[in-house]
């Protein structure tokens, strides 16, 4: 895209950021305790969260709580946007201090409805203890407190559709299951036959089959959530993970094109200076698309349809689909003297070394490095680290386990190009207190745990 056609789509930020512009807004009758003039708008933001519009959601969400002070579900609304369940994305520090802040400030503003009360506090299950970075501790928290909400209210349309969200959110990432998948749809299926528009309960249900063994269950639902998704990126690819599985190509070649498009109407960043990463992702999938057609001529076409796009947003996302879009090619067609000519870590302008490998595709999730130096308790250090290895494996937890004789800096400077989740370090320093040191790849914040629950910790979060 050239950079003209970029402050073009930077132009319409005014309009996306309206609560409304260019999205389906229909489908959801919450029955919110706030001001009547503003409850129909309070659907529509809560349609626009169901289908993961978040930054549009965000703005209609503050909207109505600048409009009806005494909205605590406003507040509510907007806290709920800064994470997002289903995506590899993690709040930062300061999304996390901010939604701490937005449930806070609805706790403040209060409600007399208790439906709504238990609500804020499933939010602010997630949003407790800003300063760790552990998202798998917070989406379990808030996963079980919505729980609490439909065990409540089970008749309860978005309490059910919620329940079904938090079941897809807390699937195992180091194995392939169906079983949250299952139990999200049996959730979900009698919500669409009662309320066959309700956004969440299509949406959702579309994840749901997102798993070996579903695409096919639900095909009609796929399909008219494909033709009623809003002009949301998200939205509109969505549907083609299904036809990915089923190897409709023509399906996903048709709705990554919607997609990509709406990605440039709909600029990222605080100041709509980028381009959204919801357009790399699209394009991932219709080169794969093209590619499974035989049609390299487009395939190709895409690729260098991304690489000449400028200023795109700075994220995992947009730096995995770089790396991958690139590579895909020359491995799909064979074409090794290519494959041998890529350029590793290019474009130039990403930051490689701030991007983990997601926790889905990782060989493994913990790095386990021991460091028993040549002092009198090097033995017990790697004792410790023999035990922790052996409970993490029981546990089921993928584990690289680096028990080299060799140095503190080689071993760091090893599990940064290997990029694993999450490191684990067993120090002679650590075990005189008793505890190990836990970095995350992705932040690069670390904190200590106990030694005894260590492998507890890590197999659950």
């Amino acid at each position: 895209m050239a950079v003209g056609v970029l402050w073009s789509v930077a132009a319409c930020q005014a309009g996306a950021d309206a609560p409304h512009a260019g999205h389906g807004t229909t489908g959801v009758d919450f029955g919110v305790h706030c001001a009547p003039a503003v409850r129909k708008d309070f659907d529509g933001a809560l349609a626009l969260l169901h289908h993961m519009t978040y930054p549009q959601a965000r703005a209609a969400f503050r909207s109505i709580a600048q409009r009806d002070p005494k909205c605590a579900m406003a507040h509510w609304g907007v806290a709920m946007t800064l994470f997002q369940p289903l995506w590899p994305t993690r709040p930062d520090l300061e999304d996390r201090k901010l939604g701490g802040e937005e449930v806070q400030q609805a706790r403040t503003i209060g409600t007399s409805d208790p439906r709504e009360r238990m609500f804020i506090d499933a939010a602010a299950a997630f949003f407790e203890n800003p300063a760790s970075d552990d998202y798998w501790a917070r989406i379990h928290r808030w996963a079980d407190a919505t729980e609490r909400v439909h065990e409540a209210f089970p008749k309860d349309v978005d309490a059910t559709t919620f329940e079904a969200l938090a079941l897809l959110a807390t699937t195992p990432q180091d194995r392939a299951t169906r079983d949250n998948a299952d139990r999200a749809a049996a959730l979900l299926l009698p919500v669409l036959k009662a309320h066959p528009d309700h956004p969440g309960a299509m949406h959702y249900l579309v994840h749901a089959d997102d798993v070996p063994g579903r695409e096919h269950d639900n095909a009609d639902v796929v399909r008219r959530y494909e033709q009623e998704a809003p002009d949301n990126p998200h939205a509109l690819h969505m549907p083609t993970h299904v036809y990915t599985r089923e190897g409709d190509w023509a399906g996903v070649v048709r709705g990554n094109l919607r997609a990509a498009d709406a990605a440039l109407r709909y600029p990222a960043g605080d100041h709509g200076e980028y381009v959204w990463d919801e357009f790399p992702h699209a394009i991932e999938y219709l080169v794969y698309a093209y590619l499974q057609q035989g049609d390299v001529a487009n395939a190709k076409k895409q690729r260098d349809r991304l690489l000449a796009t400028q200023h795109l947003q700075p994220s995992f996302k947009t730096a995995f689909h770089l790396a991958s879009v690139q590579a895909r090619i020359p491995l799909e067609t064979q074409d090794w003297a290519a494959a041998a000519a890529l350029q590793p870590r290019t474009p130039a302008w990403v930051d490689w070394d701030k991007y983990a490998w997601p926790e889905a595709i990782a060989p493994y999730r913990i790095h386990l490095v021991a460091l028993p130096g040549k002092g009198d308790t090097a033995a017990e250090v790697r004792a410790a680290a023999d035990v922790l290895y052996n409970e993490l494996r029981t546990a089921g937890v993928a584990v690289l386990y680096d028990d080299r004789d060799a140095s503190p800096g080689v071993k760091f400077a090893d599990a940064d190009l290997l990029g694993m989740p999450v490191r684990v370090t067993v120090g002679a320093k650590g075990l005189a207190r008793g505890v190990v040191e836990r970095r995350s790849r992705a932040t690069g914040e670390q904190d200590e745990l106990a030694l005894a629950d260590a492998a507890s910790a890590l197999a659950n979060g």
